[in-house]
């Protein structure tokens, strides 16, 4: 089954590359820079479901024939900015601002915020459209809170900040492995794995 992610974020690639193999499902994962990137799409839905169904449909029309689309909305949520910075997480410090700038803005933005206003959840959001006009979509959340610094190098995104619920570490802290079970990201791709068992995709 081969099946083309609506991203060009090499690390989310490799990361969906080694949960299909983890999950012991025959996938070809391929990213949109195979079929010559992913096309431009202006997400302005304003919710995470809405974005990853234009980011989907827009694969799907360059995509080679039979072949599946996943996309994935990721964001991270803070109790301090009312939800912030949300869909627009990856964006948050400009259209072509760098990790470190979409950090470093997030820190400033909560640097008054006290303890208890520190909680933040990742939000996660799958859609998978298939060659036959196939839905579906996916939901996983991790609970935590936003650090007053950086701490870690691992992941990406905002990982260095974070320190997911009954840890000690941010996700920058983490190993892959340990990430791969508790991260947003897991649980919704644990209930697309769920889904594509029961309908024997990628056996």
């Amino acid at each position: 089954m081969d099946l083309y992610l609506a991203t060009g974020n090499a690390h989310k690639t490799e990361e969906f590359s080694r949960l299909f193999k983890k999950a012991g499902l025959n996938i070809n994962v391929f990213s949109a820079k195979e079929i010559g990137g992913m096309p431009y799409v202006e997400e302005i839905t304003g919710t995470f479901t809405g974005n990853c169904r234009l980011k989907a449909e827009a694969l799907r029309r360059i995509a080679p024939y039979k072949s599946w689309v996943l996309a994935d909305d990721s964001g991270l949520c803070c109790d301090a900015l009312q939800g912030g910075p949300g869909v627009d997480s990856a964006v948050y410090a400009g259209n072509n601002a760098t990790d470190a700038e979409n950090r470093a803005k997030l820190l400033n933005a909560m640097k008054k915020a006290p303890l208890h206003k520190r909680g933040a959840r990742f939000e996660c959001h799958l859609l998978i459209l298939g060659p036959n006009n196939e839905e579906q979509k996916f939901l996983g959340q991790c609970w935590g809170s936003i650090l007053e610094a950086e701490v870690g190098t691992e992941g990406f995104g905002y990982d260095s900040l974070f320190i997911p619920s009954g840890f000690d570490k941010t996700f920058g802290e983490l190993q892959p492995q340990t990430k791969d079970k508790h991260s947003h990201r897991a649980k919704a791709f644990a209930h697309l794995v769920h889904w594509m068992k029961e309908n024997d995709l990628g056996s």
